[in-house]
């Protein structure tokens, strides 16, 4: 009898392939199928499988290599927003079913990832939720999309230190691969203030190894292209590395949100991120399939290259932030990548009352 356990298909692509293609959008695709705006994708998974089993369809027949679940959404901090909070396990449950079905049915291995978002909540010491309590909806999530046949578990566009290490911690539980992203959308950092340098200092920190890291999300291709070779410079040759960026710049079109991006520049975008350092590369916010089948054909013909300057990043995407051209220059530092007029004591008093120091002042 053979006791050999199969080999994790996200563990087995990621250690025979030099890039994978990760998947395109979630939400943005979901309201071009009827997704009305203040409505949870989740409760698809119970009420239009179909609609989701076709948006995963549409990037593995563009050559996507990982679809990740419908259940950015799917703790129990989110779904409360719906009066869902204690349909964890069948709608995270039902929604790796559904990515499952379609990934065993592509002809070639594709992997299954378990998207998990942040709660919705701000962590102490700032906020009210506990460390030990987000640490128990991540695991709770993280169950459930084990059971329903992940293989990895993906934990994506995280703004702070607390609540990755939640995240973290809590996906640990399951024993699958963990994969990690921020959303460095404010000035080359997250809006809590973590940058590159800090990311990697959180990799390799962690108690947890990370099968990879890097960012999703942001204010455009050029930016994710300059925060990768950022996070490649301060974590070093052995980290994989993922760039999943949105398909250009959002305007407000006619009434919705559209992204400016076209297939061509997700392509250049694609290959740049590929030769400043990363490994796995996606499309996040506007990414459709056609987009991606177009990221899918400029990876099969690219042969990696020299890491892109700055130069030719902002001539090629467009412009990058004033902070992170500072990180690319060696300056850490909030003062150092503050852009002209920064007010870089706002909020300070707070977060200092919050640790037990400075009391508010009114109206604060």
């Amino acid at each position: 009898m053979n006791t050999t356990a199969a080999p994790n298909r996200f563990s087995h692509l990621l250690a025979t392939r030099p890039w994978l293609l990760a998947d395109g959008a979630t939400g943005s695709n979901l309201f071009d199928m009827g997704l009305v705006s203040g409505d949870a994708p989740e409760l698809w998974n119970e009420e239009h499988p179909d609609r989701i089993a076709h948006l995963h369809q549409g990037f593995v027949d563009a050559g996507a290599d990982i679809v990740l679940t419908n259940t950015f959404g799917g703790t129990r901090y989110r779904l409360k927003l719906h009066q869902a909070q204690d349909r964890v396990h069948e709608l995270n449950v039902k929604a790796a079913g559904i990515a499952r079905g379609v990934a065993d049915a592509a002809g070639r291995p594709v992997a299954v990832a378990g998207s998990i978002g942040p709660t919705g909540e701000i962590m102490e010491p700032i906020g009210s939720l506990s460390a030990e309590d987000a640490q128990a909806a991540f695991a709770e999530q993280a169950r459930a999309l084990a059971e329903g046949g992940v293989d990895v578990l993906w934990i994506e566009t995280m703004s702070s230190r607390e609540e990755v290490e939640a995240a973290v911690a809590g996906a640990a539980t399951v024993g699958l691969p963990i994969v990690v992203t921020v959303s460095f959308d404010t000035n080359g950092r997250t809006m809590m203030g973590l940058s590159a340098h800090d990311l990697a200092q959180i990799e390799q920190a962690s108690p947890h190894k990370l099968a990879a890291c890097g960012t999703n999300c942001g204010v455009g291709a050029s930016e994710v292209v300059a925060c990768i070779r950022n996070l490649a410079e301060a974590a070093g040759p052995d980290v994989v590395l993922v760039a999943k960026g949105n398909c250009g710049i959002p305007q407000f079109v006619g009434g919705s949100i559209c992204y400016n991006g076209t297939p061509e520049l997700m392509a250049l975008y694609a290959r740049m991120a590929f030769d400043a350092g990363a490994r796995i590369i996606g499309g996040c916010c506007g990414t459709s399939p056609k987009h991606l089948a177009a990221m899918h054909q400029a990876l099969l013909t690219h042969t990696r290259q020299a890491s892109p300057s700055l130069e030719q990043i902002e001539s090629q995407l467009g412009d990058v932030s004033t902070g992170a051209k500072a990180q690319w220059s060696g300056q850490q530092s909030r003062e150092a990548g503050a852009a002209p007029g920064a007010n870089l004591q706002r909020g300070s008093g707070r977060r200092r009352a919050a640790a037990g120091g400075d009391k508010l002042p009114p109206n604060a």
